[in-house]
């Protein structure tokens, strides 16, 4: 009986009973797993349930809809209520009721508040009931020129691979406003960036943007030092700057083949304490000093429990590397409002406005960068990318403790590419709490990442409807869905996409639920086509006028081989020396599914028309099999490949910089930690360099030219 109850509430608490898997079939979810992820929830888990008498129940918390509809509230009572909502623009409404509430149609949109007393008590406090309303518009914001049909393109980049004459050993923020300025001269509309989330300059090491301290806050190893006004004036930073030894440095940070975070952000971190001590000499007249104060102001508790958080990280690890995060430190410091840490803001105070201070410049030379591609009249300029969670032990968990499950981590189930399944070791929001919290939690996380941008990639999207829960100590595979209220978030977003004109796109790769793709797209969502993955029931490649007009198409991701690395089998060759595929079999058919595969995008190219002359190929099956089976790609083809999703319907196209530049390895091999080095394979070639080279130039003029043509 009790595991009966416990299976009720384990499904009203929106726990799932079972899920179609990646070969299609059901799969049931064992009652243990479910029972573990409810008690990871909590015991008193505020499940919606129907407002049937106000004196007893209060009120929903928060009440979500679109603009020019209307909800009524059901109040079952013989009680007579003053209503009154006062919306968000300074208007107040007010009126009588009984029996039921029915809210006006003509709400604006944004968030007001509703307030309803019973008339025989109003000098009683204790009965006001209150709900938040949020009016939302249809759709998410997209640019006119895709409204008009144009068809954009830009490139994909992971900002940290980037290589230039002038960086210290990592893509910044110069690089990037750079490449802007490059790619718009070519006719480029975007640059599209990994997640630029703060990280943990105590720990650089711990490199991956998907795994990072905070979403509302940036990674201040991205921070452009040679920009900073007061590095330049700074007598003593520049004396360290020119000496031997930071040079010596600095060339070997440069020169890696792969990202050194350590010393790249011990360059910069001292550079930077150097720049700060400069820039306290300025006068609370100073322009650049009243600024920062302004930032500090508007970004409110957020941001300093951020600074607060990065500098107690600094002092700890460096006397305990076990102190990874707030979990394992030492008691008295693992609630940000207790008295030691409170002793810790006022001892070290300027430490911690050290680190206001880095945020204020990061946020400004983002700023700066978006503002370029303003300038270069690039239609979307940056577009930046939201991570599905952050780490258990980073700064937005102890920030709100509450909201986040840390007995559980977040994955993805076993698919075909990935048998095992994935555990990314991030803590879920509790979708319970998100509510009961108004939805704060998720508004202003978009609002923080929506700064400085004209859209926004939502990696995992599906998150908004379901996530796969992992209770703690168990594989993978042990997992079970969790729903999420999808309509109110997706609402949310329209909302907020709309008030910073920033469109949206939705990561839906994997196994996509047929019951969000619909929600997706009706609230305008851009979804997301790989070429690698856009083949019809036969295993023919979709042809370039069937792809998804409503939607961004590429050829790869961080998270799959490059073009040459997908050739060459190098992803399932990788996967197999580090042990992702036990099943001998499984992998066999993998190798060959990849040769059938390539057979199958050469046909699909001379098909269309999309396989050059210079490729010496006809369309008999003997020379497309003898081709594919080729260990290299040819140049052309590469680019025979650009040409055919250049042509796409797709509103948008992405590239990658890796596969202008004909690279191989990738940059992230999911599923791995200490296997292969994520996050830190660079680009083979410098910024300038590559536009500077006629192959790539003649690539993206070609891109550029069938984007137009089918605009």
């Amino acid at each position: 009986m009790e595991n009966k109850c416990l299976d009720d509430l384990a499904t009203e608490a929106g726990i799932a009973t079972e899920y179609i898997n990646a070969y299609g079939k059901p799969q049931a979810i064992p009652a243990q797993i479910r029972h573990r992820i409810l008690q990871a929830m909590g015991t008193n888990i505020p499940v919606e349930r129907p407002v049937s008498d106000l004196t007893a129940l209060p009120l929903p918390t928060v009440k979500v809809l679109m603009q020019g509809k209307a909800f009524t509230l059901t109040l079952n009572s013989s009680t007579q209520y003053q209503w009154q909502i006062q919306t968000e623009q300074g208007e107040d409404l007010h009126g009588n009721c009984q029996y039921q509430l029915t809210s006006p149609t003509s709400l604006p949109l944004g968030y007001h508040t509703l307030i309803l007393t019973p008339i025989s008590r109003q000098k009683d406090d204790a009965q006001h009931h209150t709900m938040q309303i949020i009016v939302t518009p249809e759709r998410c914001y997209e640019p006119k020129p895709l409204k008009k049909g144009h068809k954009l393109w830009g490139a994909c980049v992971q900002l940290y691979t980037l290589r230039s004459e002038n960086n210290w050993g990592i893509g910044d923020f110069g690089d990037l406003k750079q490449m802007l300025r490059k790619l718009a001269q070519r006719g480029g509309a975007f640059i599209g960036l990994n997640p630029l989330h703060a990280m943990y300059p105590a720990m650089p090491e711990n490199a991956s943007p998907y795994s990072p301290s905070s979403r509302h806050w940036l990674n201040v190893i991205y921070i452009d030092v040679n920009q900073v006004e007061d590095f330049k004036s700074s007598t003593e930073a520049q004396t360290w700057w020119k000496s031997p030894e930071t040079q010596h440095k600095l060339q070997h940070a440069r020169q890696t083949e792969w990202v050194d975070y350590s010393t790249v952000m011990t360059l910069k971190i001292t550079a930077l304490r150097l720049a700060y001590q400069q820039f306290n000499t300025r006068t609370d007249a100073d322009p650049l000093y009243i600024a920062f104060r302004q930032f500090i102001t508007q970004s409110g508790k957020s941001l300093y429990s951020q600074a607060v958080y990065d500098a107690l990280l600094c002092k700890l690890y460096s006397e305990n590397h076990a102190y990874w995060g707030w979990p394992v430190w030492p008691e008295k410091y693992r609630e940000p409002d207790s008295d030691t840490v409170q002793e810790f803001c006022h001892t070290h105070s300027q430490e911690i406005e050290f680190f206001l201070w880095l945020q204020w410049i990061a946020d400004s030379q983002l700023a700066d960068c978006f503002s370029e591609s303003q300038n270069s009249s690039m239609p979307i300029g940056i577009y930046r990318d939201l991570a599905v969670g952050v780490a258990q032990g980073g700064s937005e968990t102890w920030e709100n403790r509450e909201l986040y499950c840390t007995e559980v981590s977040i994955g993805a189930p076993p698919d075909i590419l990935g048998p095992l399944g994935q555990n990314w070791g991030l803590p879920p929001m509790n979708p319970h709490v998100l509510q009961a919290q108004h939805y704060r939690p998720f508004i202003e996380l978009l609002r923080s990442n929506m700064r400085h941008c004209g859209a926004l990639r939502i990696d995992h999207v599906m998150a908004l409807l379901r996530l796969w829960w992992i209770p703690q100590g168990e594989s993978a595979a042990q997992g079970v869905y969790v729903h999420y209220p999808v309509d109110d978030l997706l609402a949310i977003l329209a909302l907020e996409s709309q008030r910073h004109c920033c469109m949206v796109i939705g990561e839906d790769l994997g196994i996509v639920p047929e019951e969000i793709v619909g929600k997706l797209r009706d609230r305008g969502v851009y979804s997301y086509k790989v070429f690698y993955f856009e083949r019809d029931e036969k295993g023919e490649f979709k042809s370039p006028d069937e792809y998804t007009t409503q939607a961004m198409a590429t050829i790869t991701t961080h998270d799959l081989p490059t073009l040459r690395g997908f050739w060459q089998s190098g992803d399932l060759k990788l996967g197999e020396s580090i042990g992702l595929y036990p099943d001998n079999a499984l992998l066999a058919e993998l190798y060959d599914e990849r040769e059938h595969c390539k057979q199958k995008l050469l046909a699909g190219l001379h098909r269309s028309g999309y396989l050059s002359e210079s490729s010496f190929i006809t369309n008999t099956p003997i020379q497309l099999q003898q081709e594919a089976s080729s260990s290299q790609i040819s140049v052309s083809i590469n680019h025979d490949i650009h040409y055919y999703l250049a042509s796409s319907t797709s509103a948008l196209l992405g590239l990658q910089p890796e596969d202008w530049l004909d690279m191989e390895h990738p940059v992230n091999v999911p599923g791995t930690t200490k296997e292969y080095p994520n996050w830190r394979r660079k680009l083979a070639v410098t910024l300038e360099a590559i536009f500077k080279d006629e192959r790539v130039n003649h690539l993206l003029e070609t891109v550029d030219k069938h984007r137009r043509t089918i605009s």
